[in-house]
């Protein structure tokens, strides 16, 4: 038995755009014209000023004509194979839409579009932005956060001004082993801190040194300019300039991704970008850490203790149970959370320790 063939003309209700009376009218499609013909209403549209509905699996199909006015089918089927007869043919959107196999094609490129911006393009943004900074705007990011740091997390260093300026000394004759001009600006600051033994890098050049690190190294002068060389690397390559870039742009995507309606949300990816982007720099400073320290003749191998008495240090803290977990650290400096696992940093200096 032969299948019946597709109609020529089509029963709907037309709508003037004017009153909610539907009149019954026959659609007929010829070339480039679209026929609408009942009692009262004879019409001739051009194909083209039709906005034509999208196929779907159901509800009642509404085409809408130039004037306002609408054609409406509640019969789908009888629609879609009358627009097929009429040589009316669905865009490969739609004709996607209706496959689990396009719309899972269509999800997997949005993702793998996503996670290319995430991996490539904001970190390679980012760079482009702060290499247009001046300088200026770090040092005056950085004058901020010192104040604020001073003013909740530092108290003034209770370490002897002779250490201090040993320390200074040492870490300045390490400095100077690199050629010039490869070395940036930077002022060595002493504090002590509720935050344990530490060290970061602000923005235009700021490097903190607590007493606490000073203390647990024993002030090894080795293994505290090994410290301050990775910091370094941080004013070296404007990292902290790079996260507010990142941050802020992972958080302007993350908007448009999941829309404006709630900024916890919306948060989410730009702290979870941050801590990753932690990493990648933590790598990059630890590199400009053998550097320096090899350029100055001191074997990388000292950065191996310093992690060695961080790892002392954080099993010697009381525990998680215990209401004081320092297990992860500070928000600050050189061992937080966020960075590449010990481990693996110990890797790094110990095979750049070697001949």
């Amino acid at each position: 038995m032969q299948p019946a063939p597709p109609p020529s003309t089509l029963a709907v209700d037309y709508f003037d755009g004017r009153s909610a009376r539907a009149t019954a009218v026959t659609l007929r499609l010829m070339g480039d014209l679209l026929l609408i013909d009942g009692e009262g209403v004879s019409r001739r549209e051009p194909v083209g000023t039709v906005q034509w509905p999208e196929r779907t699996r159901h509800g009642t199909r509404v085409a809408h004509l130039a004037d306002g006015a609408s054609l409406h089918c509640a019969d789908a089927l009888a629609w879609d194979r009358w627009m097929r007869a009429g040589g009316h043919h669905e865009s490969a959107v739609v004709t996607a839409q209706q496959s689990w196999r396009g719309v899972l094609v269509s999800l997997v490129l949005i993702v793998g579009v996503l996670v290319a911006i995430y991996e490539w393009g904001v970190p390679t943004a980012s760079r482009g932005v702060v290499a247009l900074m001046p300088r200026s705007v770090d040092a005056a990011i950085g004058e901020q956060a010192l104040a604020s740091i001073d003013d909740h997390l530092m108290k003034p260093s209770k370490l002897p001004t002779e250490q201090q300026q040993r320390l200074r000394g040492a870490f300045e004759r390490a400095v100077a082993t690199l050629p010039p001009g490869e070395a940036p600006a930077y002022q060595l600051l002493f504090r002590s801190s509720d935050i344990g033994p530490n060290a970061f890098a602000l923005p235009g050049g700021s490097i903190i040194l607590t007493d606490e690190l000073v203390q647990l190294v024993d002030g090894d002068e080795q293994v505290i300019t090994g410290v301050l060389a990775h910091e370094l690397g941080h004013v070296q390559h404007r990292h902290g300039m790079r996260m507010l870039a990142q941050v802020t742009a992972l958080g302007a995507l993350a908007s448009v991704v999941v829309g404006d309606f709630s900024s916890l949300l919306a948060g989410v990816p730009a702290l979870l970008g941050q801590a990753g982007y932690s990493r990648d720099a933590e790598r990059e400073s630890d590199r400009e850490a053998v550097r320096v320290l090899k350029a100055a003749g001191i074997s990388p191998r000292v950065m191996v203790t310093f992690f060695e008495r961080i790892g002392e240090w954080r099993e010697d803290e009381p525990s998680e149970s215990d209401g004081n977990d320092k297990s992860s650290d500070s928000p600050l400096g050189i061992a937080i959370s966020s960075h590449p696992a010990d481990a693996e940093r110990i890797r790094f200096f110990e095979n750049a320790a070697r001949p």
